[in-house]
């Protein structure tokens, strides 16, 4: 059975692009392989924790060989539960917004939350960094206003601070297999906006097509 975690990182909700595309590609993942098991997190339903100095107290301890006090055992244990589903999951699929050329604050508040040493990544001396999310496939469904390929004053080589940043953080964490739906010119006109859903849309159904013939 494929355990299938969908990470919400719009407050659009109904309307947003990026879920509308990430929730095409799990209805048509589904209906191929019926056993899948899919749990949501939304993002901008969650209390998400302060990174206060109670859980950078406790970052260092555990780095330092240090005991842990009670209020650091609790905080660290907060970080372990939130980063829980990212291990559970097979497939981790992302529904991203552009915001300002880059990502949610929420999406970001959460990554800095559950990427520490003994949670989403191991250090040692000889191997250096290594992810702890392995054999784990990632689907990242990207909203964009504009078309980031198109000329214009704000280059896509230079402003694109949302794809590579996901891309670099998801090889960091040891999800290597990275697949991209991008839905773009979303807000040039509801008809391009439809055009461009629709063009989205396919790419999704073949590519959970193509994943859920792998998964059989």
């Amino acid at each position: 059975m494929t355990q299938l975690l969908h990470i919400q990182c719009s407050p659009r909700l109904r309307r947003s692009a990026s879920m509308e595309i990430a929730r095409q590609f799990i209805q048509r993942y589904q209906q191929q392989v019926p056993s899948t098991e899919v749990r949501t997190l939304d993002l901008w339903s969650l209390d998400l924790a302060e990174l206060d100095q109670t859980a950078m107290d406790a970052k260092y301890a555990l780095l330092g060989g240090q005991p842990l006090s009670p209020a650091e055992q609790q905080a660290w244990a907060g970080l372990q539960e939130l980063a829980a589903p990212l291990h559970e999951a097979d497939l981790l699929v992302f529904s991203v917004p552009l915001w300002n050329f880059s990502i949610p604050y929420k999406l970001k508040h959460f990554i800095d939350l559950v990427s520490h040493q003994g949670i989403l990544f191991s250090f040692d001396p000889e191997r250096g960094l290594q992810g702890l999310l392995n054999n784990k496939t990632a689907v990242v469904s990207y909203a964009r206003g504009l078309d980031f390929s198109a000329r214009s004053d704000t280059p896509a080589q230079a402003f694109d601070f949302q794809k590579p940043y996901i891309e670099a953080w998801l090889n960091f964490i040891g999800v290597n297999e990275q697949h991209s739906l991008i839905v773009e010119k979303t807000i040039l006109g509801a008809e391009m906006d439809l055009a461009s859903r629709q063009a989205a849309t396919c790419q999704a159904h073949a590519l959970a097509d193509q994943m859920a013939a792998r998964a059989l």
